[in-house]
């Protein structure tokens, strides 16, 4: 399995959810392809947002190694569920996917079973209690995404 998750600039909320699935992932010892994007390259090979960083280690997630990268053609292909961490980004996905890669797009919060949030807010122009709410939408929709992938055939394994 492999999965991207896709923000504009991929430095606030599509890097923490690649350090949540990366931590989620390898406590369930599942062998699957973690990587993020933005759909821009404003920031390309940068860290993550310091905020953002600072909101993870808290929680024990690591960003290590993480830099900010824009999405290419091939991430179409490469991965099996592009995730997007809102509904603009989800459009700006589907014009750019070719066709028969539509299918794999969607929010990340579509995979949250019980939160009624449809989007992952950009925290980057608020507070650090921004940070702390992506966090939170970001486990319940890589939980939810990591339970819905492992209840498909095939897939209790990794």
């Amino acid at each position: 399995m492999q999965l991207l998750f896709v923000c504009t600039g991929n430095i606030c909320r599509s890097p923490t959810a690649e350090a949540v699935a990366r931590a989620r992932i390898g406590a369930l010892g599942l062998d699957w392809r973690v990587d993020s994007a933005g759909t821009s390259g404003w920031h390309e090979g940068e860290p993550p947002d310091p905020r953002s960083q600072a909101a993870a280690a808290a929680r024990g997630y690591s960003f290590d190694g993480l830099a900010a990268r824009a999405l290419t053609a091939d991430d179409f292909t490469r991965f099996d569920h592009i995730l997007a961490m809102d509904s603009g980004h989800r459009s700006h996905l589907r014009r750019l996917a070719p066709s028969g890669a539509a299918g794999r797009i969607s929010r990340l919060m579509d995979w949250a079973p019980g939160v009624a949030m449809d989007d992952v807010p950009d925290p980057y122009y608020g507070t650090d209690a921004g940070f702390e709410d992506v966090l939170d939408l970001v486990e319940a929709g890589v939980d939810g995404l990591i339970a819905a992938l492992r209840a498909q055939p095939g897939q209790a394994s990794g």
